[in-house]
């Protein structure tokens, strides 16, 4: 066994918790492009996006300049039931591989939603609690997000409409089962109860949908009845912020025993993890504090980044929501029906494509069954069955330490376990019995989408 001298797992204390979210917009010198109202073509103002999203969070939205936004007291105390989360070392990992990298992972799933979702649906929920609202409407993907906001809106008696992707709808039953135990109706996208849904179903007819599609009824439900907003689990700024706890607790971590990690990988889907994780050390970096090498690692099935082009787009496929500037595949492109179910988004956060534009990050795409090898010999060695979506990152970690063990080179390795992967077991049965295949797009598949593109002037 390698020399323990940093514990397994590394807490923080409650008094350690971030106190205020973390606002990386602030050290940005290119500032992600704004939001755009489809019909104009012009920046978005916060009374345009009102009546789709919370008072408060349209302001969060909005600001570039505020370093640091407050965590209210009420969320703070909701995250105590489950975090800090610990910052995990996996000597055994590393043992298994024979390297000399030290590797480290945040775990994230020691909540009922089993993902790291739930630090920015308590918040959004408060938000539309605290406006005196009556619900709000979202989409879910694998359904970890639909699972948290349906926890977070029973805790402050909301009522919670969510859209499910069919195609995990009908893969992952169990995880429909715990929103509807939460009092969340459930209903699989794209539906017949939506306008934007029977024109996606006449235009795809047996479409397994897509978290584009999903948007797209979320947001016509939610602002065709009084009372509701919309609210989202990835993509947009305030997740990102909200999401920034998981980055502020491992830095703290960290810095409790001095160290510096080389690389820190995240998942890629819309960005809410990844943009969490990063937030802190990409801070360090914009302010020249300090360099790190940052890893996006996305799903061949829909390679946004590596793949994609950096334009303005529709963030969903009922082309009804704001125009936003991001790596995107076009937002007709649905996905092949790949296991993580998370990452099937067809673009990018602002924010983390306008940093990968910029030369601040890189990003790599790997295929379904090598993601799903990595996941089974983590498994293996460290006890927890990952989601699929984490494994992107397990696999790529796995990667990098193994170029160390060729290398020589003790490189320290930190990566975002974002879930557990137990209502995925469908997916770890298709790999197991070698059912699992690898569908990746075609170069036509992207560039069909792509031509699609709405025409937004260059400013």
């Amino acid at each position: 066994m390698a020399d323990q001298t940093i514990p397994y797992k590394i807490y923080l204390t409650e008094e350690e918790m971030p106190k205020a979210w973390y606002n990386l917009r602030s050290d940005m010198k290119n500032k992600p492009a704004p939001l755009l109202n489809p019909g104009t073509g012009k920046p978005l103002t916060a009374e345009e996006l009102s009546p789709i999203f919370c008072e408060e969070l349209v302001a969060q939205e909005l600001d570039d300049t505020t370093p640091f936004i407050e965590i209210p007291e009420e969320i703070r105390n909701f995250y105590k039931m489950y975090r800090p989360s610990p910052l995990v070392r996996a000597y055994c990992l590393e043992q298994k591989l024979g390297t000399p990298a030290k590797i480290y992972y945040k775990f994230e799933g020691n909540n009922t939603s089993g993902s790291h979702k739930l630090n920015s649906a308590i918040a959004q929920a408060y938000y539309a609690k605290k406006q005196g609202l009556k619900g709000v409407t979202t989409e879910t993907g694998a359904g970890q997000w639909g699972t948290a906001l349906s926890m977070a809106c029973s805790y402050f008696d909301l009522d919670c409409k969510v859209f499910m992707v069919k195609v995990s709808y009908e893969q992952k039953p169990f995880r429909r089962e715990v929103m509807r135990t939460y009092g969340a109706s459930v209903v699989p996208s794209p539906s017949e109860t939506t306008e934007v849904g029977k024109k996606i179903l006449a235009e795809h007819p047996g479409t397994t949908g897509s978290l584009g599609c999903a948007i797209s009824e979320a947001v016509e439900v939610a602002t065709k009845n009084p009372g509701y907003r919309y609210v989202l689990g990835s993509v947009l700024n305030q997740v990102l912020l909200h999401q920034s706890v998981i980055g502020l607790e491992t830095k703290a971590a960290l810095d409790k025993y001095g160290i510096k990690p080389d690389i820190i990988i995240g998942c890629a889907g819309g960005g809410s993890n990844l943009g969490g994780l990063i937030a802190p050390f990409m801070g360090e970096k914009l302010r020249g504090e300090a360099d790190y090498r940052i890893i996006a690692v996305e799903p061949a099935s829909c390679p946004s980044f590596t793949r994609g082009t950096y334009a303005y787009d529709f963030c969903d496929t009922g082309m009804i929501c704001p125009l936003a500037k991001m790596y995107t595949l076009g937002s007709s492109f649905i996905p092949s029906a790949n296991h993580a179910g998370g990452l099937r988004f067809h673009g990018m956060s602002s924010t983390l494509s306008q940093l990968y534009h910029d030369g601040y990050m890189e990003a790599t795409s790997v295929e379904q069954t090598s993601v799903f090898e990595a996941a089974e010999q983590f498994a293996r060695v460290e006890g927890i069955l990952p989601a699929p979506e984490s494994s992107h990152a397990i696999r790529v970690a796995i990667d990098e330490a193994l170029k160390c063990k060729e290398t020589g080179e003790e490189k320290t390795i930190v990566f975002g376990l974002t879930g557990t992967g137990y209502f995925d077991l469908v997916a770890y049965q298709k790999y197991n019995d070698g059912e699992m295949t690898d569908t990746i797009p075609t170069d036509e598949d992207i560039a069909a989408s792509i031509a699609k593109l709405p025409k937004v002037p260059e400013a």
